[in-house]
C-alpha cells in the first residue's frame, strides 16, 4: 500500500511509510540479484541509504520486509474510515482488496518475487503466518469500536484472526498455483465468500 497525501495519517506516520518503502524496495532488488539467505540487513541499509539500526528498527524480523504491508497504521485507518453501517466482513474485504489492487498496479514485479519467496523459503512462509495474526489483532481495535464490542472480546478475536487467516491461505494458494496478477483479488474475494457461505457441496457421480 502506498502512502498519498489524501491518507488519513499524519505527515510523521506517511514520512514513516515512505522509509519502510524504501527499505523494502532496495531489498526485493538486492534478492532479484542473490539469495535470500545472503542479502544482509547491511546490505539493505546501504542500498536504501539508511544505517542499518534504521532497517533494524523499522523490520526487527527481516522476513518482514518481504511481508510487511507499508503499513498496518493504514489498513486500520482505512478500515475506521469505511461506512459505520457497512457489514464488517465487507469492510475488510474492501479495505485489503483495494490495497491489493494498488500494490499490484505499483509493484507487479515485486508482488510476484514475493510470492516465489513465500514458496521457496519455510521462513518467509513461517513468517506470514505470524505477521497476519499480528495484523488481525491491530484490526480487532477497529473491529470492535465498528461493532460496539471491546477489541479482547471473543466474537472480535475470532472474526478478525478467521479472515485474515482465510485471506493469508488464498494468498498462499495463489503462490503455490501459477502466480497470475489477475487472479489474486478474485482468490481473496472467493475467500471471504466461503466464509460467508462455506464450500458447496459437489454432486457425487
Amino acid at each position: 500500500m502506498a502512502a498519498d497525501p489524501s491518507s488519513p495519517l499524519s505527515l510523521r506516520e506517511r514520512k514513516k511509510l515512505k522509509t519502510r518503502a524504501a527499505i523494502r524496495r532496495a531489498a526485493l532488488a538486492l534478492v532479484a540479484e542473490q539469495p535470500w539467505e545472503a542479502t544482509t540487513t547491511e546490505q539493505i541499509a546501504a542500498a536504501a541509504d539508511v544505517s542499518p539500526s534504521t532497517v533494524a528498527r523499522y523490520f526487527p524480523v527481516k522476513e518482514d520486509i518481504l511481508l510487511s504491508d507499508e503499513g498496518d497504521e493504514l489498513l486500520e485507518a482505512r478500515l475506521r474510515a469505511r461506512p459505520a453501517g457497512e457489514d464488517p466482513l465487507e469492510s475488510l474485504r474492501a479495505v485489503v482488496t483495494d490495497a491489493v489492487r494498488a500494490t499490484l498496479a505499483a509493484e507487479p514485479e515485486a508482488v510476484l518475487l514475493r510470492a516465489r519467496l513465500m514458496v521457496e523459503i519455510p521462513a518467509v512462509r513461517a513468517r506470514l503466518t505470524e505477521t497476519t495474526a499480528e495484523t488481525a489483532q491491530r484490526l480487532a481495535g477497529a473491529i470492535a469500536d465498528r461493532t460496539g464490542r471491546d477489541a479482547d472480546d471473543l466474537e472480535v478475536r475470532v472474526f478478525c484472526a478467521a479472515v485474515l487467516g482465510a485471506l493469508r491461505e488464498a494468498t498462499v494458494y495463489w503462490a503455490e498455483h501459477g502466480r497470475d496478477p489477475r487472479d489474486l483479488v478474485p482468490l481473496l474475494g472467493r475467500a471471504v465468500d466461503t466464509l460467508k457461505a462455506g464450500p458447496a457441496l459437489r454432486a457425487h457421480p
